[in-house]
């Protein structure tokens, strides 16, 4: 349950900064002492020690004027983003390239066009050792620009290299560009609305994918090129609840950080993201031994100086890594322990609040949900799920729909029989309006209306029923869909069976590990 966090853009970087970076920015700032500076630091130091933003009395503590605070903190914001910019420089390869080409800039400004090739020339080979094509591009771009306008006495060869090279990159970032909005857009797909939910959905996709890699897509040699036609067929194949597929994808993504390790530091947040897809698809294959093996690589990752470098890594990696260990709880049966994980998990997402997204936020909610919910403590479980119900987000729209059937059926385990008439209606009109009933859902509907009018005595065949009916449907691929938001089978069966879900899912863990 997260606390609102403070809007205002200077006090979040302020409370982003680690102790360094607030030493740095001291240092700096003061090495020009002018009286401007100085007030800037009487800001900085007032804004680090207040838990939460109070204009008011920030104005009235520093005896600011309304417009003179916020040219202060306008002045502050820059001059924080300057000193970041010294400080992290040598760590980033982005801002070392933006630092050369900033300088070629300047040289060749002055006239100094042979330092200025100078400079991008070792700027190209740190662009090609780690693969910012999109930077040797522009490095390009500004080469031949003096090239073409001066006198440089370059030899034929030199210039005809720069013309090769041109175009190959020109080339390549036109297909990574159409494979990059390819994944960003099945991302956003997905994010919107979850697993495909028909054949008009997939045949949607599968249409709008063709379109976007109508060019030869089985000689891609460049890192970029195939990282994003791996996510591509990640997303695709999640969509389409193709689980087999999907892991394939997120290996083959891991598999080509592994086979260029650099890559990792320059390229982490997508490898982090890689993890998380990889540990999703294992999770809905149940594949619990290789599970088990990536998880702790990923936490093994996760305490390396690299894992902790950059605050927006190592926050991701924390999140995904305790989605991936409340998985582990759900297909294992063991909710009681996973429930172990919430206190420390709810401070850490207040503590994140601010850098978090609401699909995170909200899948976070769903998982602690059902975590209660396969507990027997469905009250709790209730509350996790109104703060869906309540937070009208337009995004995940499949979310929103399964929040509200168990939501419903948490409310039929308390036995709170005088709510479930309307609320069956009720979720049942939201279930239809957003297109979200499969013939799962529809039977379950038929014998919660039917369980109003039976006696309790009455109801073991009732559930019996129901389990013989959609049990079959749980390989069907529409179908998929409702067993991996919530396992209805598993709860039926410890309807029918008298044991707790808990006890039916652990058996299932168990009798499946000695398989394998």
């Amino acid at each position: 349950m997260m606390a609102n966090r403070s809007a205002d853009i200077l006090f979040q970087l302020i409370k982003s900064l680690e102790k360094s970076e607030k030493r740095h920015f001291k240092l700096y700032i003061k090495r020009s002492s002018g009286n401007e500076d100085l007030k800037i630091v009487q800001l900085f130091d007032a804004l680090d020690k207040m838990q939460d933003y109070d204009e008011k009395l920030l104005m009235k503590k520093l005896s600011f004027s309304k417009p003179q605070l916020s040219n202060l903190k306008t002045h502050l914001y820059k001059q924080l983003l300057a000193s970041l910019r010294l400080l992290k420089t040598t760590e980033n390869t982005d801002l070392q390239l933006s630092e050369h080409m900033d300088n070629a800039r300047l040289l060749y400004n002055k006239g100094l066009k042979h330092q200025s090739l100078k400079i991008l020339e070792r700027a190209k080979e740190i662009a090609k050792a780690n693969n910012k094509l999109n930077f040797l591009a522009q490095l390009i771009s500004l080469e031949k620009k003096i090239e073409t306008l001066h006198i440089t006495r370059s030899s034929l060869e030199k210039t005809e290299q720069l013309t090769r090279e041109s175009t190959a990159i020109s080339e390549h970032i036109e297909r990574v560009t159409k494979l990059s909005n390819l994944a960003l857009l099945l991302y956003r797909w997905y994010v919107e609305n979850g697993h495909a939910r028909n054949d008009a959905d997939i045949k949607r996709l599968e249409e709008f994918f063709k379109q976007n890699t109508r060019f030869d897509t089985t000689h891609l040699y460049d890192f970029y090129e195939k990282l994003y036609l791996y996510q591509s067929y990640s997303w695709l194949s999640f969509i389409r609840m193709d689980f087999l597929m999907y892991y394939r994808y997120g290996q083959k993504w891991i598999d080509l950080f592994e086979e260029i390790p650099l890559m990792i530091s320059v390229e982490t947040g997508h490898y982090v993201k890689g993890m998380h897809n990889l540990l999703n698809a294992l999770f809905d294959l149940r594949h619990f031994s290789k599970f088990e093996l990536i998880l702790k690589k990923f936490e093994d990752y996760s305490k390396t100086p690299q894992g902790l470098h950059h605050d927006n890594f190592r926050i991701h990696t924390f999140v995904y890594i305790h989605l991936a260990k409340i998985n582990q709880h759900l297909m294992t049966g063991t909710f009681k322990e996973g429930l172990n994980l919430v206190p420390h998990l709810n401070k850490k997402l207040d503590e994140y609040g601010s850098y978090l997204d609401p699909h995170r936020i909200m899948v976070f909610n769903y998982k602690i949900a059902t975590l209660y919910f396969g507990s027997g403590d469905y009250s709790r479980a209730i509350d996790y799920l109104q703060l869906i119900i309540n937070d009208h987000v337009d995004l995940r729209y499949d979310l929103q729909c399964y929040a509200r059937l168990v939501h419903l059926l948490a409310h039929y385990e308390m036995g709170n029989h005088e709510l479930m008439e309307s609320l069956t209606k009720s979720v049942y009109r939201f279930m239809a309006k957003m297109k979200n009933l499969t013939v799962v859902e529809e039977e379950m509907f038929k014998f919660l209306r039917k369980s109003f009018q039976i006696s309790r005595r009455e109801i073991k065949p009732e559930l019996e029923k129901l389990l013989n009916t959609i049990k079959h449907l749980e390989h069907n691929r529409y179908e998929t869909r409702s067993f991996a938001y919530l396992d209805i089978i598993s709860w039926l069966e410890s309807k029918v069976q008298e044991k707790t879900m808990s006890e039916i899912i652990y058996g299932k863990y168990m009798k499946r590990k000695k398989r394998s």
